[in-house]
């Protein structure tokens, strides 16, 4: 009764919660698109692609200090505020790690060798459908806190196992992608960057998968 009744008396945080997963949502393309653009070399866009992400990634910080500037003390919750922000910070930190794997990326203009070009675009890729998965994510939690039913519990249990495998996908193509580095790039330099891009790059995933686990602690019984 109480999560229900909570709606009646103040704006949900999940409303701003869900516009902040909305820009997580806007950058996944953006962010696999600029990453292509980076390694084909026949591509204007990467520069203003980039800005596109850092004004979301802006936009979304704003949205992040409004939810927690703006929540009541000693306001009801349906769900432990501690997890609740958590789940922002994860949901934040995939932002942050696709604006910085761009950022990255410009730091070396001439692109990637295109041994690992391709390589590199299907790993990008590979961290999206996490990312896509967070708004809906939000969506379905908002309504299962206004009425906790049953099948919305499944639903969300079911996306939160999607995020999950996708997270496991794109782990599995970060390793096979910096063991392909170690074996192929022969210069250090080169090798440095490409690892540590990667790794960024791995991170987005690994942050949205983080975020989902937080959202699975606030739907336990």
């Amino acid at each position: 009764m109480r999560s229900s009744l909570m709606y009646l008396f103040y704006k949900s945080p999940f409303e701003n919660l869900k516009r902040h997963a909305d820009k997580v949502h806007e950058c996944a393309k953006m962010f696999s698109r600029a990453v292509a653009c980076h390694v084909d070399k026949s591509c204007a866009d990467f520069d203003n692609l980039t800005d596109q992400v850092a004004k979301l990634e802006s936009e979304a910080d704003a949205i992040k200090r409004n939810i927690r500037g703006h929540m009541p003390r000693g306001i009801l919750m349906p769900v432990d505020k501690f997890a609740f922000f958590m789940y922002l910070r994860e949901q934040d930190n995939v932002l942050d790690a696709v604006e910085e794997s761009l950022y990255w990326l410009s730091y070396r203009p001439e692109g990637v060798e295109d041994q690992l070009g391709e390589d590199l675009k299907h790993f990008a890729n590979s961290v999206v459908p996490a990312i896509e998965k967070l708004s809906p994510l939000v969506g379905l939690a908002a309504d299962f806190f206004r009425s906790p039913f049953k099948e919305r519990r499944q639903e969300l249990k079911s996306l939160i196992r999607d995020i999950r495998q996708h997270e496991h996908e794109a782990d599995q193509y970060e390793r096979e992608l910096i063991h392909h580095i170690f074996k192929r790039v022969k210069d250090p330099l080169q090798a440095y960057f490409l690892i540590r891009l990667v790794e960024t790059i791995g991170s987005i995933a690994d942050h949205a998968q983080n975020a989902s686990d937080m959202m699975r602690a606030m739907i336990a019984k």
